[in-house]
């Protein structure tokens, strides 16, 4: 039996994310999640913890949805009340399991804390409903399923929520359907979404299987290519043809295909070809050498990092010459082509790639304005400097610039390590 009609609402539950105090980031989790598997999500809701409001919530979600999936609520104080009001909206009462709370009870003497009587609140679970066990703390989940209508109750806590949610939930939703979907996430930088989007107009509208949807980010531009089939062979056989035309047509800009971000592309390429790379940083002050290094693996490709902000630490350490820093300045090509040769050399990196400039609010001139910056590589096979100009004129702009920089810079390795022969 298939349910093509599936569609789904993500009701987050919490006067804390309501009032700023934290990023809700479980509904990113869920909503890729769901459409993995086909689900359609069409919206998102959050609300306090209050059951009235909980309630009328629940009432507006099931009467545009069968699935509701809710995070939070399910802790031991007296406003968690997620399960109490999906209970009595599904007309259930709630029974101890036991197991869970056992799971409890090992919980706190594993970790030699004394367990208070209302920790004991986590294991009332509905009646009749599936239980989830939490692997990573205290609260288990549920899944209610009555007259075509399920509701999905998870902890709030990411930590928590996102393994359960992808190891338990996602199995059980997947079951509803004989479709199978899968996605290819392809990586663009260098062209912006609205560009890409015009050049690809006309093959977006005209596919229905595999679909192409277009997703900014910081300074780059994701395609997510989905297809669906009976089997997951087929559907990557429906993929490969969209995902290598998007590759023949802008080689240029796709710096890879679900691989997260640049760094970790840049951490790949560098152990694919055994190379090492070293970065000299002024601008982004450590902001390379920190997107390498949270990358796992990163530690084989990248030894050395300086963060060399003022003119002496240029010269003195970088040998940056005391002529090009007082005829060019520490903004100019000339200056960023010398320190990424001069990280090069200090380290014994493969690599060098180096950033100078003006990431503001002030500093800027009329001949050096603020988001001038510019991007050096040096290394035996190949050598570039790149004058940017990374200033859009937002107010408070700083850190979009540093970034954008260091997105520069590694996409500049990136161009060096497929040079290397």
């Amino acid at each position: 039996m298939t349910h093509s009609q599936d569609s789904a609402e993500i009701l987050c539950i919490g006067t804390e994310i309501l009032l700023g105090n934290i990023v809700n980031t479980n509904s990113a989790v869920i909503s890729r999640g769901l459409a993995d598997i086909g689900i359609n999500m069409f919206h998102h809701t959050v609300v306090g913890d209050n059951p009235n409001r909980l309630k009328d919530a629940l009432d507006i979600a099931f009467s545009r949805n069968n699935i509701v999936v809710t995070t939070g609520g399910l802790g031991p104080t007296y406003d968690d009340l997620s399960k109490e009001t999906v209970a009595d909206y599904f007309g259930v009462k709630l029974k101890l399991h036991e197991p869970s709370a056992q799971s409890i009870r090992t919980f706190f003497d594993r970790w030699k804390r004394q367990m208070t009587e209302n920790n004991l609140k986590q294991a009332m679970m509905p009646e009749g409903c599936i239980v989830l066990e939490n692997r990573n703390g205290t609260a288990p989940g549920a899944i209610l399923e009555k007259d075509g209508k399920i509701a999905v109750l998870l902890p709030g806590p990411p930590r928590e929520m996102t393994p359960m949610f992808e190891q338990q939930v996602i199995p059980y939703l997947q079951k509803r359907s004989q479709q199978v979907f899968r996605s290819h996430c392809v990586y663009f930088f260098g062209i912006g979404e609205s560009a890409l989007e015009s050049k690809l107009r006309q093959d977006i509208e005209k596919m229905q299987n595999p679909t192409i949807a277009p997703y900014a980010k910081e300074g780059e531009v994701m395609l997510r290519v989905t297809a669906s089939a009976h089997t997951a062979e087929e559907a990557e056989a429906l993929l490969k043809p969209a995902v290598e035309m998007l590759q023949s047509r802008f080689p240029q800009y796709i710096y890879g295909i679900d691989v997260e971000n640049l760094q970790t592309a840049v951490v790949r390429a560098l152990h694919a070809k055994k190379l090492k790379v070293a970065t000299a940083e002024s601008c982004t002050g450590g902001y390379i050498s920190k997107r390498i290094t949270e990358v796992a693996g990163s530690s084989a490709v990248f030894d050395c990092g300086v963060t060399s902000y003022a003119n002496e630490i240029k010269e003195n350490l970088l040998g940056v010459k005391h002529e090009t820093l007082q005829k060019y300045g520490a903004v100019s090509h000339q200056t960023a082509k010398e320190m990424a040769d001069g990280v090069r050399r200090i380290s014994g990196a493969d690599i060098g790639v180096s950033t100078t400039g003006i990431a503001g609010p002030d500093g800027g001139t009329d001949e050096k304005p603020v988001g001038l910056v510019y991007v050096g590589i040096s290394s035996e096979w190949y050598n570039e400097v790149l004058e940017l100009q990374l200033s859009r004129g937002y107010a408070s702009e700083r850190e979009f610039i540093r970034y954008l920089a260091g997105s520069h810079a590694l996409n500049a390795v990136l161009k060096a390590i497929k040079e290397y022969q």
